[in-house]
């Protein structure tokens, strides 16, 4: 059964909520384009127009463009407002420094966290960004739109934003880069009662919770992203809107080790689907791979013609922990050493499938450079199913932000908690026993330090008696 929402959705029509005309929309040629100049200099950005890959600089010159030629009725923020922001990061370039003045976050009424204060110290010289704050809007799971929904909200940003907007950022909302303050509430105002849509997450807050596209569409995923994504959205409603964190606090949600959000590098808390029996095999698709019959990869890699399919070569041998043989024609699997990587099943995704008894593994502690530099999450829950209402999932959310939120120093990741108070502290609060899997990397301090519990007859046993049981 498919994912589907605890509440009904509001269909938006676009002919009902359109601001801009179809020839507004579409107001210049491209010749227009060629012959278009901003009005400051901006050497350096128009060097970033050069080469193979898609550049923001064209982006925004389109944009420039795009507002010089609409009414000024139906703007209500500067139409210079995209130039402006060119020549002030034609200057962060010369200068070799931001001329943006991070103004915290700007509070709307009744919400804490989602539009992100910014200022420009250089005022007087560019006026149209003198504010030019951003709101993050909570993203649908796995970043399904329709056109009604998209067209609508292009047309509300160019009417009272600058019209540029980012799809997506690294939290995952969709980000509405540039407005004046006098903006703020009736954005907000349209977003929720016309377009029946929340800001994402900004702050010491838990941010915009971010999905793969799960079992939407993809074969291999272990649990419905979706469905957790959706239901811990809305169970965190205050925890998004209210900041009281530390510091930030991410959670992205992967359908399988593919990792297709990159949950383990960019997530205080990773979800990420896995399974605990074994790889389904198909073997006389494994056959009709050998033949040639089926091609590997999906069919990924077929632009160049590279040779008959060796399963030794591209499977086999490259199993990390070598827990695949041919042995008669059959491929067989030690499942106990396999580590989920992935590799086998997406060169031969006919022959192979993730088990039957799936759910999830919990990582902790991923981060971006900001304080102690980047980290990747640590394995903390080997294997969680991942079920409706997600009880099991909610508590120990709750166990860890309890620990966080009365340990964490202010603007202190829970990686860092966790690298400062050390993994075994951090165990003994979730009341989790040490597993083999926690393991990053063999030890390089030599030194344990145990617990008087711990020991057999304590500090005051008596070392005689042991002495005398361990003869040399």
């Amino acid at each position: 059964m498919g994912f589907e929402s605890k509440r009904e959705e509001k269909e938006i029509k676009y002919a009902e909520t359109r601001i801009y005309t179809d020839a507004e929309v579409h107001n210049y040629t491209e010749e227009e384009l060629k012959s278009f100049k901003v009005k400051h200099d901006i050497p350096d950005l128009d060097e970033l127009e050069k080469g193979p890959w898609p550049s923001f600089v064209a982006d925004a010159k389109r944009e420039a463009l795009h507002r010089s030629k609409l009414p000024k009725d139906k703007m209500l923020v500067a139409p210079d407002v995209v130039e402006d922001m060119l020549g002030q990061l034609q200057l962060s370039f010369d200068d070799g420094e931001t001329h943006w003045k991070h103004g915290g976050i700007v509070g709307i009424m009744g919400y804490g966290g989602g539009v992100i204060g910014r200022y420009s110290d250089l005022a007087d010289k560019y006026p149209s960004i003198a504010h030019f704050h951003t709101l993050r809007v909570n993203q649908p799971a796995s970043k399904f739109y329709d056109t009604g929904f998209l067209r609508t909200i292009c047309d509300l940003w160019e009417y009272r934003g600058s019209g540029m907007m980012n799809l997506h950022g690294s939290t995952g909302d969709m980000v509405l880069l540039g407005t004046v303050t006098d903006q703020l509430e009736p954005i907000f105002f349209e977003l929720t009662h016309v377009m029946d849509q929340d800001l994402g997450g900004s702050g010491s807050n838990l941010r915009t919770p971010s999905a793969c596209i799960g079992k939407a569409r993809c074969e291999f995923s272990c649990y419905d992203t979706q469905a957790l994504s959706y239901e811990l959205t809305n169970h965190y409603q205050d925890e998004l809107h209210r900041p009281a964190f530390p510091y930030k606090f991410k959670f992205k949600f992967d359908g399988c080790p593919n990792g297709c959000v990159a949950s383990i590098a960019r997530s205080d808390m990773s979800f990420i689907g896995t399974w605990r029996d074994d790889i389904r095999i198909d073997q006389e698709a494994v056959k009709a791979y050998i033949a040639g019959d089926f091609q590997p990869n999906g069919g990924a890699h077929a632009g160049r013609d590279w040779g008959g399919f060796d399963i030794e070569k591209e499977v086999i041998g490259l199993c990390p922990t070598r827990c695949m043989v041919m042995e008669d024609g059959i491929l067989k699997i030690n499942n106990p050493e396999c580590t989920r990587c992935m590799h086998c099943i997406n060169v031969m995704p006919r022959a192979l499938r993730p088990g039957l008894d799936t759910g999830i593994s919990i990582l902790c502690g991923a981060k971006a450079p900001i304080l102690e530099g980047a980290q990747m999450s640590t394995l903390i829950v080997p294997f969680m199913k991942a079920e409706p209402p997600y009880d099991n999932i909610k508590e120990f959310i709750e166990k860890v932000w309890e620990w966080w939120m009365e340990e964490g120093k202010n603007r202190e990741r829970l990686g860092e908690l966790i690298q400062r108070k050390s993994l075994p502290a951090f165990l003994e609060v979730l009341g989790l026993p040490p597993a083999p899997q926690m393991v990053k990397a063999p030890r390089s301090n030599p030194y344990i330090f145990w617990k008087e519990e711990d020991v057999p007859g304590g500090w005051d046993r008596d070392i005689k008696g042991y002495r005398e049981r361990h003869k040399r």
